[in-house]
């Protein structure tokens, strides 16, 4: 066991969680309608708690179990049984690992709450949201992190599919998910109200930010220059992406706003994040100033183009940005195109299938959408009996 290492990925790990809580859950809720917004933190705060607990009971020993298949990691670690204070991943102690692992299963499948709030069932959220990270996140985890099918020896031989930080585990499976969902839920039935609260958006863009530190300078599991660049880079493509997300918002409608400007700076940290180990400053400003317009057209498109409701724009931003900078690990040389491009495609098949079912299996056990009077007079109060503020908006 390593002090340094130990206590950096104990501050990771806080950071992680404080991405979903406060964070994302501050960043979505004032995208929407003032009668939603609790609604929304209460779909984040549960999702934690429930994830957290899957992860201890099944979803850990998946991902990070000795199985020999390469498709699932087995239970041998169902429950932590058989591990204390002394057992070792590496240099870390194994329950710091299950602990900082847990604040990732907590937050990919919270990513896709932003593509069906305002409309979805409470129940739908919790039941799809628990199976989706069991048998879609949990294995592709031990395939690309946990010495599955994709990892360096796999498939793709002695050069794996290189990931760093979660740009096909988190943000591609997260994004093809949410947009998934969207397509089957249908639009809200008005699409034109603009977000309620426009700092709670950059409250939640900040606290992001600075939690994506430990997203990605954890991830390189040790206290040493490596997690160092990651961490540095990171911040980097986020400014970059900021700011040219601003620029290109500026230039095609006439005023940047505060919305635009922090949306690109989620478009930079997705991005970044499955290349954050493999490259350097320079190429972290290439990600950035390619992520803000690229996402903001995809963001674009999707709303314009093809008439899909994805409601706080999850596919865009995080999947499409995952993807891009997954894609940029094999432009720069740190990984190889067919091994990159080889699990994007897999796990992006993978997902869509899993996804599918689990949809059409989960809305026969509760409803997928809420009804017509519940959803105009807003989720809060109708379905959770409290609203935000004193006032009817």
């Amino acid at each position: 066991m390593n002090g340094a290492d130990t206590a950096w990925i104990i501050v990771a790990t806080a950071l992680v969680l404080f991405m979903t809580l406060p964070g994302l859950a501050l960043f979505y809720g004032g995208l929407v309608r003032a009668r939603n917004v609790l609604s929304v933190f209460m779909q984040c705060y549960a999702i934690a708690c429930l994830m957290s607990i899957l992860w201890l009971a099944f979803g850990y020993s998946i991902a990070f179990g000795p199985g020999e298949s390469g498709l699932w990691g087995g239970l041998d670690k169902a429950f932590l049984m058989g591990f204390d204070a002394d057992s070792l991943y590496g240099t870390l102690p194994e329950v710091l690992f299950f602990a900082f692992q847990m604040t990732f299963a907590i937050i990919t499948p919270a990513l896709i709450v932003g593509a069906y709030v305002e409309r979805v069932g409470f129940g739908f959220v919790l039941v799809f949201s628990g199976l989706w990270m069991l048998l879609c996140y949990a294995p592709v985890v031990h395939w690309i992190w946990g010495g599955g099918m994709l990892a360096d020896g796999g498939i793709f031989g002695d050069t794996g599919t290189r990931d760093f930080a979660g740009g096909i585990v988190v943000h591609e499976t997260a994004g093809i998910a949410a947009l998934m969902i969207a397509i089957f839920l249908g639009p809200r039935k008005n699409r034109t109200t603009p977000p309620h609260n426009p700092g709670y958006v950059m409250i939640g863009a900040a606290m992001l930010w600075v939690g994506w530190f430990g997203f990605n300078g954890g991830s390189q599991l040790a206290a040493d220059g490596g997690a160092a660049m990651a961490l540095t880079v990171t911040h980097i493509s986020a400014a970059t992406a900021s700011l040219t997300w601003a620029l290109w918002e500026k230039i095609k409608y006439g005023k940047a706003s505060l919305v635009g400007i922090v949306t690109g700076t989620i478009a930079g940290l997705a991005s970044i994040t499955p290349a954050s180990g493999f490259v350097g400053p320079i190429e972290a400003l290439i990600i950035g100033a390619v992520a803000g317009i690229m996402c903001q057209e995809v963001v674009n498109f999707v709303r314009n183009k093809l008439k899909i409701d994805d409601t706080l724009d999850v596919f865009a931003v995080h999947g499409v940005g995952g993807i891009f900078g997954t894609i940029m690990i094999a432009v720069f040389g740190a990984g190889t195109w067919a091994a990159q491009l080889g699990a994007l495609a897999i796990v992006g098949l993978f997902t869509i299938v899993v996804t599918f079912i689990l949809i059409k299996v989960v809305s026969l056990i509760t409803p997928l959408r809420v009804d017509a009077e519940t959803e105009t007079n807003g989720l809060d109060l109708s379905v959770h009996g409290e609203r935000a503020y004193e006032m009817n908006s």
